[in-house]
Protein backbone atom coordinates (compact mmCIF):
# COMPACT_ATOMS: atom_id res chain seq x y z
CA UNK A 1 0.00 0.00 0.00
CA UNK A 2 1.77 3.43 -1.22
CA UNK A 3 2.69 5.74 1.68
CA UNK A 4 1.12 9.45 1.66
CA UNK A 5 3.44 12.01 2.47
CA UNK A 6 1.38 15.01 3.52
CA UNK A 7 4.16 17.78 2.44
CA UNK A 8 2.92 21.02 3.98
CA UNK A 9 2.83 19.42 7.11
CA UNK A 10 6.26 17.49 6.08
CA UNK A 11 7.97 21.12 5.56
CA UNK A 12 6.30 22.44 8.94
CA UNK A 13 7.93 19.90 10.99
CA UNK A 14 11.51 19.58 9.31
CA UNK A 15 11.21 23.75 10.22
CA UNK A 16 10.55 23.41 13.90
CA UNK A 17 13.25 20.40 14.31
CA UNK A 18 15.93 22.25 12.59
CA UNK A 19 15.21 25.96 14.61
CA UNK A 20 14.24 23.96 17.85
CA UNK A 21 11.07 25.38 17.50
CA UNK A 22 12.07 28.78 16.96
CA UNK A 23 10.29 28.69 13.59
CA UNK A 24 7.10 27.47 12.19
CA UNK A 25 5.50 27.38 8.52
CA UNK A 26 1.91 28.49 8.66
CA UNK A 27 -0.53 28.29 5.68
CA UNK A 28 -2.73 30.87 3.79
CA UNK A 29 -6.18 30.62 2.92
CA UNK A 30 -4.85 29.98 -0.30
CA UNK A 31 -2.51 27.38 1.28
CA UNK A 32 0.88 29.32 0.57
CA UNK A 33 3.32 29.33 2.95
CA UNK A 34 4.56 31.49 5.28
CA UNK A 35 7.87 31.17 7.36
CA UNK A 36 7.41 32.36 10.63
CA UNK A 37 9.82 33.43 13.77
CA UNK A 38 7.71 32.43 16.94
CA UNK A 39 7.89 34.89 20.17
CA UNK A 40 6.99 33.23 23.25
CA UNK A 41 5.49 35.75 26.30
CA UNK A 42 8.24 33.94 28.24
CA UNK A 43 11.25 35.97 26.15
CA UNK A 44 9.64 38.98 27.57
CA UNK A 45 10.02 38.63 30.98
CA UNK A 46 12.58 40.21 31.56
CA UNK A 47 11.97 43.00 29.38
CA UNK A 48 8.23 43.40 31.35
CA UNK A 49 9.99 43.60 34.79
CA UNK A 50 11.95 46.68 33.27
CA UNK A 51 8.65 48.52 32.91
CA UNK A 52 6.78 47.37 35.97
CA UNK A 53 4.23 45.10 34.24
CA UNK A 54 3.70 41.24 34.48
CA UNK A 55 2.73 40.83 30.72
CA UNK A 56 3.77 42.96 27.39
CA UNK A 57 0.84 44.34 25.90
CA UNK A 58 1.64 42.54 22.20
CA UNK A 59 0.39 39.25 24.13
CA UNK A 60 -3.18 40.55 25.67
CA UNK A 61 -5.49 40.56 22.24
CA UNK A 62 -9.30 41.12 23.06
CA UNK A 63 -8.15 40.42 26.69
CA UNK A 64 -7.09 37.26 26.67
CA UNK A 65 -3.22 36.78 27.44
CA UNK A 66 -1.48 35.01 24.67
CA UNK A 67 1.60 32.65 24.96
CA UNK A 68 2.96 33.43 21.85
CA UNK A 69 3.20 35.40 18.63
CA UNK A 70 4.05 34.53 15.27
CA UNK A 71 6.15 36.87 13.01
CA UNK A 72 6.82 36.77 9.77
CA UNK A 73 10.36 35.88 9.01
CA UNK A 74 10.70 38.03 6.13
CA UNK A 75 9.25 41.23 5.15
CA UNK A 76 5.90 40.19 3.57
CA UNK A 77 5.42 39.48 -0.40
CA UNK A 78 2.19 40.20 -2.09
CA UNK A 79 1.11 36.85 -4.23
CA UNK A 80 -2.31 35.71 -4.91
CA UNK A 81 -3.94 38.83 -2.93
CA UNK A 82 -2.41 37.60 -0.03
CA UNK A 83 0.79 38.73 2.05
CA UNK A 84 3.31 35.86 2.64
CA UNK A 85 6.35 35.63 4.58
CA UNK A 86 9.28 34.11 2.28
CA UNK A 87 12.89 33.91 1.59
CA UNK A 88 14.37 35.36 -1.29
CA UNK A 89 12.07 37.78 -2.60
CA UNK A 90 11.89 41.05 -3.56
CA UNK A 91 9.44 43.03 -0.48
CA UNK A 92 5.87 44.26 -1.70
CA UNK A 93 6.16 47.98 -1.58
CA UNK A 94 3.79 51.41 -2.81
CA UNK A 95 1.16 49.93 -0.74
CA UNK A 96 -1.13 52.20 1.71
CA UNK A 97 -0.97 51.51 5.02
CA UNK A 98 -5.30 49.65 4.66
CA UNK A 99 -4.03 47.81 1.78
CA UNK A 100 -1.51 46.49 3.14
CA UNK A 101 -3.72 45.92 6.29
CA UNK A 102 -6.36 44.27 3.54
CA UNK A 103 -4.05 42.11 2.01
CA UNK A 104 -2.69 40.65 4.91
CA UNK A 105 -6.02 39.95 6.41
CA UNK A 106 -7.02 38.34 3.15
CA UNK A 107 -4.56 35.30 4.78
CA UNK A 108 -7.43 34.20 6.68
CA UNK A 109 -8.51 33.84 10.26
CA UNK A 110 -5.49 34.94 13.09
CA UNK A 111 -3.87 37.06 10.61
CA UNK A 112 -2.57 40.12 10.50
CA UNK A 113 -0.31 43.25 9.48
CA UNK A 114 3.21 43.37 12.20
CA UNK A 115 1.29 45.66 14.89
CA UNK A 116 3.01 48.55 16.17
CA UNK A 117 3.30 46.90 19.66
CA UNK A 118 4.64 43.50 18.30
CA UNK A 119 7.55 45.62 16.77
CA UNK A 120 8.05 47.38 20.20
CA UNK A 121 7.99 43.71 21.74
CA UNK A 122 10.62 43.14 19.25
CA UNK A 123 12.60 46.32 19.64
CA UNK A 124 12.82 46.13 23.23
CA UNK A 125 13.21 42.41 23.33
CA UNK A 126 16.79 43.07 20.97
CA UNK A 127 17.91 46.34 23.61
CA UNK A 128 17.82 44.28 26.47
CA UNK A 129 19.80 41.21 25.34
CA UNK A 130 22.44 43.60 23.34
CA UNK A 131 21.08 42.21 20.12
CA UNK A 132 20.50 45.15 18.10
CA UNK A 133 20.47 43.69 14.20
CA UNK A 134 21.91 45.61 11.46
CA UNK A 135 20.38 45.62 7.86
CA UNK A 136 19.95 47.37 4.73
CA UNK A 137 20.07 51.03 5.22
CA UNK A 138 23.27 51.85 3.17
CA UNK A 139 21.91 50.80 -0.32
CA UNK A 140 22.19 47.45 -0.21
CA UNK A 141 24.88 46.92 2.88
CA UNK A 142 25.32 48.21 6.66
CA UNK A 143 26.64 52.14 6.43
CA UNK A 144 28.62 51.46 9.78
CA UNK A 145 29.66 47.61 8.88
CA UNK A 146 29.85 48.07 5.04
CA UNK A 147 31.32 44.32 4.48
CA UNK A 148 27.74 43.48 5.17
CA UNK A 149 25.27 43.37 2.07
CA UNK A 150 22.07 41.07 0.84
CA UNK A 151 21.35 40.76 -2.54
CA UNK A 152 19.55 44.26 -4.33
CA UNK A 153 16.78 43.97 -6.33
CA UNK A 154 18.30 45.31 -9.12
CA UNK A 155 20.78 43.75 -9.33
CA UNK A 156 23.38 46.89 -8.72
CA UNK A 157 26.61 46.29 -6.46
CA UNK A 158 25.57 47.04 -2.71
CA UNK A 159 26.62 50.53 -1.68
CA UNK A 160 26.11 51.99 -5.23
CA UNK A 161 24.40 55.08 -3.94
CA UNK A 162 21.64 54.70 -6.99
CA UNK A 163 18.87 52.71 -8.13
CA UNK A 164 16.21 51.36 -5.86
CA UNK A 165 18.35 49.40 -3.47
CA UNK A 166 16.10 46.90 -1.68
CA UNK A 167 17.09 43.40 -0.99
CA UNK A 168 15.74 40.05 -1.43
CA UNK A 169 14.18 39.09 1.82
CA UNK A 170 16.59 37.57 4.38
CA UNK A 171 19.63 37.83 2.10
CA UNK A 172 21.32 39.58 4.58
CA UNK A 173 23.72 37.97 7.26
CA UNK A 174 23.04 36.96 10.05
CA UNK A 175 23.72 40.14 11.72
CA UNK A 176 20.88 41.25 10.39
CA UNK A 177 18.16 39.00 12.06
CA UNK A 178 16.60 40.41 15.33
CA UNK A 179 18.43 37.64 17.85
CA UNK A 180 21.52 37.11 15.35
CA UNK A 181 20.78 33.62 14.54
CA UNK A 182 20.09 32.10 11.02
CA UNK A 183 16.14 31.69 12.95
CA UNK A 184 15.76 35.42 13.85
CA UNK A 185 13.35 37.84 11.82
CA UNK A 186 15.27 39.47 9.08
CA UNK A 187 15.65 43.37 7.87
CA UNK A 188 13.73 45.01 10.96
CA UNK A 189 16.43 47.19 10.41
CA UNK A 190 16.15 48.94 7.26
CA UNK A 191 15.45 47.81 3.59
CA UNK A 192 11.34 48.99 3.76
CA UNK A 193 9.57 51.21 6.47
CA UNK A 194 7.01 48.72 7.55
CA UNK A 195 3.19 49.88 8.12
CA UNK A 196 2.93 48.58 11.58
CA UNK A 197 -0.89 49.50 13.06
CA UNK A 198 -2.37 50.01 16.20
CA UNK A 199 -0.49 53.85 16.73
CA UNK A 200 -1.14 57.08 15.42
CA UNK A 201 -1.07 60.95 16.03
CA UNK A 202 -4.36 63.22 15.90
CA UNK A 203 -3.06 66.43 15.83
CA UNK A 204 0.03 65.81 18.15
CA UNK A 205 -2.15 63.62 20.67
CA UNK A 206 -0.87 60.18 21.02
CA UNK A 207 -3.68 57.60 20.24
CA UNK A 208 -3.08 53.94 20.28
CA UNK A 209 -5.60 50.44 20.00
CA UNK A 210 -6.07 48.83 23.45
CA UNK A 211 -3.02 46.04 24.04
CA UNK A 212 -2.85 44.25 20.29
CA UNK A 213 -6.27 44.92 19.70
CA UNK A 214 -5.04 45.85 16.39
CA UNK A 215 -4.40 42.06 15.79
CA UNK A 216 -7.55 41.01 14.99
CA UNK A 217 -9.76 40.83 12.26
CA UNK A 218 -12.61 42.43 13.78
CA UNK A 219 -10.35 45.64 15.04
CA UNK A 220 -11.56 48.38 12.97
CA UNK A 221 -8.17 50.48 12.08
CA UNK A 222 -10.30 53.12 10.01
CA UNK A 223 -9.51 56.86 10.70
CA UNK A 224 -13.06 57.36 12.55
CA UNK A 225 -13.12 54.00 14.25
CA UNK A 226 -13.93 54.17 18.29
CA UNK A 227 -11.20 51.89 19.10
CA UNK A 228 -8.68 54.57 19.05
CA UNK A 229 -7.96 55.53 22.58
CA UNK A 230 -5.59 58.76 23.96
CA UNK A 231 -3.44 58.21 27.37
CA UNK A 232 -4.19 60.38 30.66
CA UNK A 233 -0.67 62.30 31.09
CA UNK A 234 -1.44 61.68 35.02
CA UNK A 235 -3.12 58.01 35.51
CA UNK A 236 -1.90 55.85 32.22
CA UNK A 237 -4.95 55.49 31.60
CA UNK A 238 -6.80 54.88 28.30
CA UNK A 239 -9.12 58.03 28.15
CA UNK A 240 -11.23 58.77 25.12
CA UNK A 241 -9.45 61.10 22.39
CA UNK A 242 -9.14 64.83 23.00
CA UNK A 243 -9.17 64.27 26.97
CA UNK A 244 -8.22 67.62 28.49
CA UNK A 245 -4.60 65.32 30.23
CA UNK A 246 -3.80 63.64 26.62
CA UNK A 247 -0.60 62.53 26.29
CA UNK A 248 0.88 64.73 23.16
CA UNK A 249 3.93 64.95 20.94
CA UNK A 250 5.13 68.62 21.02
CA UNK A 251 5.80 69.94 17.48
CA UNK A 252 8.81 71.72 17.91
CA UNK A 253 12.24 70.58 19.77
CA UNK A 254 11.17 71.94 23.19
CA UNK A 255 7.92 71.26 25.43
CA UNK A 256 6.73 72.83 28.29
CA UNK A 257 2.95 72.14 27.68
CA UNK A 258 1.55 69.59 30.30
CA UNK A 259 1.54 65.93 29.23
CA UNK A 260 4.30 66.48 26.57
CA UNK A 261 6.89 64.96 24.99
CA UNK A 262 9.31 66.55 22.88
CA UNK A 263 12.69 66.08 21.09
CA UNK A 264 15.96 67.66 22.78
CA UNK A 265 17.59 66.28 20.12
CA UNK A 266 16.62 66.64 16.35
CA UNK A 267 14.82 63.34 14.54
CA UNK A 268 16.32 60.91 17.40
CA UNK A 269 14.25 58.55 19.25
CA UNK A 270 16.35 57.92 22.70
CA UNK A 271 16.07 62.31 22.11
CA UNK A 272 12.79 62.23 22.97
CA UNK A 273 12.62 64.12 26.23
CA UNK A 274 9.63 64.80 29.01
CA UNK A 275 7.53 67.82 29.41
CA UNK A 276 9.85 70.66 31.48
CA UNK A 277 6.44 72.55 32.33
CA UNK A 278 4.21 72.06 35.13
CA UNK A 279 2.85 68.77 35.06
CA UNK A 280 5.16 66.07 33.07
CA UNK A 281 4.38 62.69 32.13
CA UNK A 282 3.97 60.38 34.85
CA UNK A 283 5.88 57.49 35.09
CA UNK A 284 2.53 55.22 34.82
CA UNK A 285 1.75 56.72 31.63
CA UNK A 286 5.83 56.98 30.59
CA UNK A 287 5.74 53.10 31.53
CA UNK A 288 2.81 52.51 28.96
CA UNK A 289 5.08 54.47 26.39
CA UNK A 290 7.68 52.66 26.86
CA UNK A 291 5.97 49.34 26.36
CA UNK A 292 4.98 50.52 23.24
CA UNK A 293 8.35 52.18 22.25
CA UNK A 294 6.69 55.35 21.96
CA UNK A 295 9.33 57.02 24.51
CA UNK A 296 12.62 55.84 25.04
CA UNK A 297 13.26 53.12 27.62
CA UNK A 298 16.99 54.46 28.15
CA UNK A 299 18.33 57.95 27.12
CA UNK A 300 21.38 56.10 25.28
CA UNK A 301 22.26 52.89 23.86
CA UNK A 302 19.24 52.76 21.35
CA UNK A 303 21.63 53.21 18.45
CA UNK A 304 20.70 56.96 17.52
CA UNK A 305 17.52 55.26 15.73
CA UNK A 306 15.45 57.92 13.94
CA UNK A 307 12.06 59.64 15.25
CA UNK A 308 10.07 62.17 12.57
CA UNK A 309 6.64 63.47 13.63
CA UNK A 310 4.20 65.75 11.52
CA UNK A 311 1.36 67.19 14.09
CA UNK A 312 -1.40 67.88 11.02
CA UNK A 313 -4.09 65.89 11.12
CA UNK A 314 -3.76 62.41 11.10
CA UNK A 315 -0.56 60.46 11.24
CA UNK A 316 0.05 56.42 11.28
CA UNK A 317 3.00 54.57 12.31
CA UNK A 318 5.56 53.19 9.66
CA UNK A 319 9.24 51.46 11.42
CA UNK A 320 12.28 50.49 10.97
CA UNK A 321 13.72 52.63 8.26
CA UNK A 322 14.69 51.68 4.76
CA UNK A 323 17.54 50.96 2.73
CA UNK A 324 19.28 54.74 2.86
CA UNK A 325 18.52 56.19 6.09
CA UNK A 326 21.87 55.36 7.13
CA UNK A 327 22.31 55.66 11.18
CA UNK A 328 18.78 56.64 11.47
CA UNK A 329 17.38 53.27 10.57
CA UNK A 330 16.93 50.43 13.27
CA UNK A 331 14.48 48.06 15.43
CA UNK A 332 13.63 52.03 17.13
CA UNK A 333 13.24 53.93 14.54
CA UNK A 334 9.93 55.26 13.69
CA UNK A 335 8.27 58.24 11.74
CA UNK A 336 4.45 59.67 12.60
CA UNK A 337 4.62 61.67 9.65
CA UNK A 338 2.70 59.30 7.13
CA UNK A 339 -0.60 59.66 6.01
CA UNK A 340 -2.39 56.80 5.04
CA UNK A 341 -2.49 56.91 1.59
CA UNK A 342 0.68 57.51 0.14
CA UNK A 343 2.40 53.92 -2.18
CA UNK A 344 6.17 54.35 -2.21
CA UNK A 345 9.36 51.98 -2.95
CA UNK A 346 10.34 52.57 0.11
CA UNK A 347 7.39 51.43 2.15
CA UNK A 348 6.22 47.69 2.71
CA UNK A 349 4.82 45.39 5.38
CA UNK A 350 5.21 41.84 7.31
CA UNK A 351 2.29 39.92 8.02
CA UNK A 352 1.84 37.94 11.50
CA UNK A 353 -0.63 35.50 13.24
CA UNK A 354 -1.95 35.14 16.65
CA UNK A 355 -4.48 31.98 17.32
Amino acid sequence: MPITINVPDQLRRQVEASSNGRNTVLYTAAGQPCFMYVLRHSDMAAVNSDLGISRHPAFIVGGVNKDELMIGQYLGSSRNSELISVPGVDPTTEITNDAAISLARNNGAGWHLTTSVEFAALALWCHKNGLMPRGNNDYGRDHATTVEAGRRQDGVTPGTASGTARTLTGSGPTSWRHDNTPFGISDLNGNVWEWTPGVRVVAGEIQIIENNDAALTATDLGAASASWMAIDGATGDLVSPGHANSVKYASANSGTADYTLYRLTVNTFEGMQNSTGANPVSTAALNRLKALALFPIAGSGLGGDGFYLNTSGERVSLRGGYWSSGSIAGVFALTLSAERSPSHTTVGARPAFVI
